[in-house]
């Protein structure tokens, strides 16, 4: 079982004065001997005072740089051979770490904490959520139940080495899950329930749906471009070949639009090429 003297806990917060106080006290009393850090992005209430006093490493961002860069912050200053991270708005139950590490020492490198039916913020997410879980799933051939929550534990050295791929907005989870994939890490899953967060959400709706398509962008370039564009290609050869036949039976002649859809085809199918080579070297060093 993993020691808590090798633990760091770290918990990314902007404005969360709410509920990090009492969320780190119930960390510390669960892990007193763990490591237990809060990166501060930026916040403008009393979030790094009220982690200090429960007994957190408060780690603070002049300015409001985005969850995935307090993360990153958070796993640069951590010292212990596994990191959890967790939500510090009282979404996460510091109790399911314990569950997490259980997990881990099966021999596995990443545990995410799956949320369950009813655990999602709301109807469109949850829809949201389980698109990315499947085309996941079908980008790398492994059943993934939950890509984008960001309540994991994973061993340090093994995240480090992808921190330059790791946005900084909130779609870190989603690549660091592909990039352990990748490298032929191996990714565990343990249910849990997330509770209501406390406090005002900072996703907004816009932001979300400008997140949805940079996430489904992801899915695609960080594990195998090419199983995602290929079918496109196909798609628009299917497209322009029965347009031709359409066509030439119809009024004897080849058309611009079977030509430009024939162009787009071959477009696709060499982006997605060329996004396969250029994937392949970002994870040279880890094949």
């Amino acid at each position: 079982m993993i020691k808590d003297s090798s633990l760091s806990i770290v918990l990314p917060a902007k404005n969360e004065a709410a509920a990090v106080g009492a969320t780190v006290e119930k960390i510390r009393t669960l892990y007193p001997d763990a490591e237990i850090i809060v990166v501060d992005d930026g916040s403008t209430d009393d979030t790094a005072d009220l982690s200090a006093g429960a007994g957190a490493t408060v780690v603070c961002h002049p300015y409001s740089k985005g969850n995935g860069a307090a993360i990153k912050t958070g796993a640069r200053a951590a010292k212990g051979d596994v990191i959890v991270f967790m939500d510090a708005d009282g979404q996460h139950n510091p109790e399911d770490i314990q569950r997490l590490l259980r997990k881990m020492s099966g021999g596995y490198d990443m545990v995410v904490g799956a949320r369950q039916s009813g655990s999602q913020a709301s109807l469109g997410r949850g829809l949201a959520n389980g698109f990315y879980n499947g085309l996941a799933t079908y980008m790398t051939g492994q059943r993934i139940e939950d890509l984008t929550s960001g309540f994991r534990a994973v061993k340090a050295e093994k995240f480090r080495e992808f921190l330059y791929l790791l946005p900084n907005g909130f779609s870190y989870p989603t690549t660091s899950t592909m990039a352990f994939f990748r490298a032929g890490y191996s990714v565990a899953y343990e249910p849990i329930h997330a509770a209501k967060r406390i406090g005002k959400s900072h996703i907004h709706l816009l932001k979300d749906g400008v997140r949805f398509l940079l996430i489904i962008f992801k899915i695609g370039t960080l594990f195998s471009p090419l199983k995602l564009f290929l079918p496109i290609a196909v798609f628009l050869f299917f497209l322009a070949t029965s347009w031709y036949g359409y066509t030439f039976f119809s009024i004897g002649r080849f058309t611009n639009m079977s030509a430009l859809l024939y162009t787009g085809g071959v477009m696709v199918f060499l982006m997605g090429l060329i996004s396969e080579q250029i994937t392949a070297l970002m994870y040279k060093d880890n094949g």
